[in-house]
């Protein structure tokens, strides 16, 4: 059939479009090229066969002929990490443009719709296990819009099947979000700031494209939130511990105290992007030290019978492996 994933030159649309291609389906890609990964990204898919059209969910016309004769939609564009951009932008592009997709996909008869979303939702750190119907906090103008994104796709279910799954941090082959991460550990120049007792769940990305698709095809995943994250609860410390032990490399083993970053972050957060300048250091880069996540798979399980097959430890060798056959690491 014809899938057409949005946000496909980013790192799970692209692997997505490669599954899906390898599933024998007929790819549409709608993404942006704004950086050398998301070029690397669209030559990729389009060397495999994938047709990529370069635009943005916010144009109406593009969205219409993106979508006709299409019977799945992967929504995976979003509006997350720009700089010096009004917070109408966000919603612009994570709420309107979703509108945008889901009028023209009714107009077109698509057969299914997956909605990406994202544990951002919750907001700040929380205490115990998270689950499907934990209330949500978001804390920053993308958590807040992508928040409002799920309400509006799910309002969509009386005249098109719409699914919705938040996604855990996800980590792999062709994911560049973690390389920094490798290679500070690499270099022995990386320090753990705060206490690394933070917990995280991520969740690698064959296992998350699988848990995509089997919302995209279960007729029960209709009308749902899903919660896909991997099979491992880890603190900062296991993870940087594993990667360490993977490259083999010696980590530093003293810590720097959080509250110092945290006060520079907010100070020149507040000095810095009223003058167009985007912070070196800024909240949203310590919340890898700072917010504290572990999801309950038991819902995605029951109705979806999602269980992620990589453990962390082999996801990490893999991604290096792919890091380093790139000339990254």
């Amino acid at each position: 059939m014809r899938v057409l994933i949005t946000g496909g030159t980013g790192f799970i649309g692209s692997r997505l479009a490669l599954r899906s291609m390898e599933r024998g389906h007929d790819v549409v890609i709608l993404g942006q090229v704004n950086n050398p990964a998301e070029e690397q990204n669209c030559r990729l898919v389009e060397s495999k066969g994938a047709r990529v059209v370069l635009g943005a969910v916010t144009d109406k016309d593009l969205i219409a002929s993106c979508t006709e004769g299409t019977e799945l939609v992967f929504h995976l564009a979003a509006a997350q990490h720009e700089a010096n951009v009004p917070d109408q932008h966000f919603w612009d592009v994570n709420v309107e443009g979703t509108r945008n997709l889901l009028e023209a996909s009714v107009q077109h008869g698509v057969k299914r719709f997956v909605h990406g979303s994202t544990i951002g939702v919750y907001g700040e750190a929380m205490e115990g296990e998270i689950d499907e119907q934990t209330a949500l906090k978001p804390d920053n103008i993308y958590g807040v819009t992508k928040r409002e994104g799920e309400g509006l796709a799910l309002s969509f279910c009386d005249q098109i099947p719409v699914s919705v799954v938040r996604i855990s941090e996800t980590y792999g082959p062709g994911d560049r979000r973690l390389l920094k991460l490798f290679k500070a550990i690499q270099r022995g120049a990386f320090f753990m700031i705060g206490r690394g007792d933070n917990m995280h769940q991520l969740i690698y990305v064959d296992d998350l494209i699988d848990g995509m698709y089997r919302a995209a095809e279960e007729d029960s995943a209709i009308g749902e939130i899903f919660v896909l994250a991997g099979r491992e609860v880890l603190t900062t410390q296991q993870m940087v511990t594993t990667i360490s032990e993977v490259l083999g490399a010696r980590p530093r083993r003293w810590h720097a105290p959080l509250w110092p970053f945290y006060v520079a972050a907010v100070v020149m957060e507040k000095t810095l992007r009223p003058l167009g300048i985007q912070p070196p250091l800024h909240r949203r880069r310590l919340n890898f030290f700072i917010k504290s996540f572990y999801f309950s798979q038991a819902k995605a399980a029951r109705i979806l019978d999602f269980h992620p097959r990589r453990d962390f430890r082999e996801g990490v060798k893999l991604t290096a492996e792919w890091y380093k056959q790139s000339g990254l690491l």
